[in-house]
């Protein structure tokens, strides 16, 4: 390689950074549905491009959860048609986290509740083995040596975790939604996700992205909310959910 050519390569690559420097520090571009001639509510995918009209209905609050279902596998099918080509994946072959919450529901449902007892919640598990039985949650060192109550605790604290985005993840409201629009709607079982391919670069933002990053974009855009701060437990929740639906699958970040 010549010195010209060396230089033009460092020149390349700077200019790629500076770029990529000013993508992080600018908001993300918005894609919203283009506006109805007649002021009906209009809902689009995270294609940007493939959209709806909700015929007579003005008020984005007063769509159902069920007409935005019907919209959703509307979409879907118009986006297929379009992109014969395009790989889309079915849901994940071990998707149980759906079964196995609302098992966990019914199951706590149906148990008598004891005196002062607080609900669980998705951050509660060692906590509340530590006040209800009076002891450590953790007996050992963090690395190596720590025991079978140690690791019940870890899986028990961890699958609730997973389970409550689980339910944000099919919740339009819980996730700040205005239109109806839940995530699973488009990705049953949090398919065609592929968490492990995160970082990559996602044309809809225009620059490399996080798995969290294009959870908010989809909130802002198909689902029509406001995007979630980082620490924000619904999105952490989400993150975790969509991460153990593709559990065993080999990380390759930057795939498409």
């Amino acid at each position: 390689m010549t010195l010209r050519t060396s230089a033009l390569v460092a020149a390349a690559a700077a200019s790629a950074l500076l770029a990529g420097a000013r993508a992080l520090a600018a908001d993300p571009p918005a894609h919203p549905p283009p506006t109805s001639a007649s002021g009906d509510v209009m809902v689009g995918l995270c294609d940007g491009r493939t959209s709806l009209e909700l015929k007579g209905v003005k008020d984005a609050s007063q769509v159902t959860p069920e007409q935005a279902r019907a919209v959703a596998d509307l979409l879907m099918e118009d986006w297929k048609k379009k992109n014969p080509e395009a790989r889309w994946d079915p849901p994940p072959a071990g998707a149980k986290v759906a079964q196995a919450s609302q098992a966990s529901q019914a199951s706590q449902a149906s148990q008598p509740a004891r005196p002062g007892a607080k609900p669980p919640t998705s951050s509660s598990g060692a906590a509340e083995v530590k006040k209800e039985q009076g002891a450590n949650a953790q007996s050992g060192h963090t690395y190596g040596s720590f025991s079978e109550r140690d690791q019940a605790i870890w899986r028990a604290s961890t699958e609730q975790f997973v389970k409550e985005g689980h339910r944000v993840f099919h919740d339009a409201k819980a996730m700040g939604g205005t239109v109806a629009i839940s995530c699973d709607m488009c990705h049953p079982d949090a398919s065609n996700t592929h968490p492990e391919t995160y970082p990559k670069y996602q044309v809809q933002l225009g620059r490399v992205a996080l798995l969290r990053d294009m959870i908010n974009w989809c909130i802002q855009n198909p689902v029509r909310g406001k995007p979630l701060a980082d620490d924000d437990p619904r999105l952490r929740a989400m993150e975790a959910y969509i991460y153990a639906q593709r559990k065993g699958a080999p990380l390759e970040y930057g795939k498409h």
